[in-house]
């Protein structure tokens, strides 16, 4: 059995992060001690580790709760794991190509400051370049 700050130290999650999680029951509520302290044993700290990994991997918080549940429940959660991953892939792709499209506005900007005169500084607008913005394919500033 391990304390809540040894289970903190263990796993890399904060005190009060462990128990935000128990508040929201992706962790089960802790054993007490005498002293009322929480102790933890090895099935909490393997699904603390679990919550952690699948948040690095950015599984929603209602994700990691669905998944918990079917294992707590004896039914493989790895069908719904799955279709949450593909979901996942699909808005990064989705990201990733409005993040290309950005980066293409922004270095178009940039080569056209960099033939612009020496006076459009004393232009009454805040940044010439950010005001009128790039033409898209249909003739309106995005």
């Amino acid at each position: 059995m391990v304390s809540i700050g040894e289970l903190s130290q263990q796993t890399g999650v904060s005190t009060q992060a462990i128990r935000y999680y128990e508040q929201i029951k992706l962790l089960p509520v802790p054993k007490r001690a005498g002293n009322s302290y929480r102790e933890y044993d090895d099935s909490d700290v393997e699904r603390l580790q679990f919550v952690t990994r699948a948040r690095q991997l950015d599984f929603a918080l209602g994700d990691i709760a669905e998944i918990l549940a079917f294992r707590d429940q004896n039914e493989p959660p790895c069908q719904y794991v799955m279709n949450v991953m593909a979901q996942q892939i699909s808005a990064i792709e989705e990201r990733i190509a409005d993040l290309q499209r950005l980066r293409d506005e922004l270095a178009t900007l940039h080569r056209a400051g960099l033939t612009m005169p020496e006076d459009i500084e004393m232009k009454q607008c805040v940044c010439h370049l950010i005001k009128t913005g790039l033409s898209n394919e249909d003739g309106n500033d995005e």
